[in-house]
């Protein structure tokens, strides 16, 4: 067979199927085993325990699909029109969600279009051993990416590419086949540190090394618990996710929108109002939320995230009575209210600070100068 007719046939066959890159890389990660285990040493997985507990796994393809010799990386973008990120970012009143979730999930749509990419390789070559993953599985997705010339790791650990910057999705298609590999990408971040500057909680603590424990995505997604104080402040009003390290990247000047409509704005989202967000009920969330990947984060979790949104906004009489009738529903969603609580009220003007005070003291019955 012609194997390097079938990988160039693989790749008009990946661009039909919405894929804007493809690469082929070999197996062979060990040279990354040692930073990973570094990395789970250090803690900077935080309570993501899943990747602790498959360890080096995460190196070895094979241990996924016995047989395989090659992985097909493919990215597929996802930035929408009409991003707004600056006006959203700027105006505190107003949530922000990380531009890969305003529109459908995109795990289902970029793993069945990897899956048909799979069966088509299998039409041409008689049976074929092929398995595809989309943040599905202990794989180094961005390493492999790299091997297969699709960009370089950032500072800020994600996959730059010269010509499209960071804004697309990574999938894998394992496969059995000896097919020729791609020239990986050389790094050209150069002495740039915008992404490491910029960060809004100091997540980035290395060239490439991002602690999960710091970083506002990590957070408001992967964790669950109690949001430790220090990052509060800081998250302003990011409810979903934080941009701002690709933001920054001058890379990302050259980043294409995608074609893909699914990942557009979905209509729920024309409209991020903080308030009119937080005031959704369970079941306004679980059905304005069907399809997209932020569901997976629960009601009690959207709650606290804006909670802390909310805290950092302007103060506000509605804001509030609003957050202070939300208590009762979780221990650690109470926690979160009661700082938001406390940050409106130190949010006030002093104007209406002390006007505030003065109608306490009348209502305490209480001398003026108590």
């Amino acid at each position: 067979m012609n194997y390097q007719a079938l990988a160039d046939q693989i790749k008009q066959w990946a661009t039909e199927l919405g894929f804007e890159k493809v690469g082929i890389s070999d197996i062979d990660l060990h040279e990354h085993e040692p930073a990973l285990q570094q990395w789970l040493d250090a803690g900077y997985h935080g309570d993501m325990d899943w990747m602790a507990r498959h360890g080096m796994m995460r190196a070895r393809p094979a241990e996924l699909l016995p047989g395989t010799v090659r992985v097909i990386s493919a990215r597929m973008n996802y930035l929408p029109p009409q991003a707004q990120f600056a006006s959203n970012l700027s105006d505190p009143t107003q949530a922000y969600i990380s531009r890969y979730a305003l529109g459908r999930d995109y795990h289902k749509l970029v793993r069945n279009q990897l899956k048909k990419l799979g069966d088509r390789i299998e039409r041409e070559v008689g049976k074929l051993g092929f398995r595809p993953f989309v943040d599905s599985a202990p794989l180094l997705e961005r390493p492999l990416a790299q091997k297969a010339g699709l960009g370089w790791t950032g500072k800020h650990s994600l996959i730059l590419d010269k010509d499209a910057g960071s804004w697309f999705f990574l999938g894998e298609l394992l496969v059995d086949i000896p097919l020729p590999v791609d020239t990986p990408s050389e790094n050209e971040c150069g002495k740039c540190k915008a992404c490491i500057t910029s960060c809004p909680t100091g997540a980035i603590v290395a060239d490439g090394i991002v602690d999960s424990r710091k970083c506002i995505s990590y957070l408001t997604i992967e964790f669950d618990g109690i949001i430790p104080e220090e990052f509060r402040s800081a998250m302003g009003n990011r409810i979903y996710g934080c941009d701002d390290c690709q933001l920054v990247c001058p890379w990302n000047r050259f980043s294409d929108l995608t074609q893909q409509t699914d990942f557009h704005r979905r209509d729920t989202f024309e409209s991020t109002d903080l308030l009119t967000l937080f005031e959704w009920d369970e079941q306004t969330f679980m059905r304005k939320m069907e399809g997209s990947a932020i569901r997976r984060i629960g009601y009690l979790q959207w709650q606290r995230n804006i909670a802390i949104a909310l805290g950092n906004a302007p103060y506000s009489d509605n804001i509030v009575s609003t957050l202070t009738n939300a208590k009762g529903q979780s221990d650690i969603l109470d926690v979160h209210l009661d700082w938001a609580i406390e940050k409106q009220l130190a949010n006030l003007p002093s104007t209406v600070a002390s006007h505030q005070r003065l109608i306490r003291i009348i209502q305490k019955g209480l001398p003026r100068d108590a």
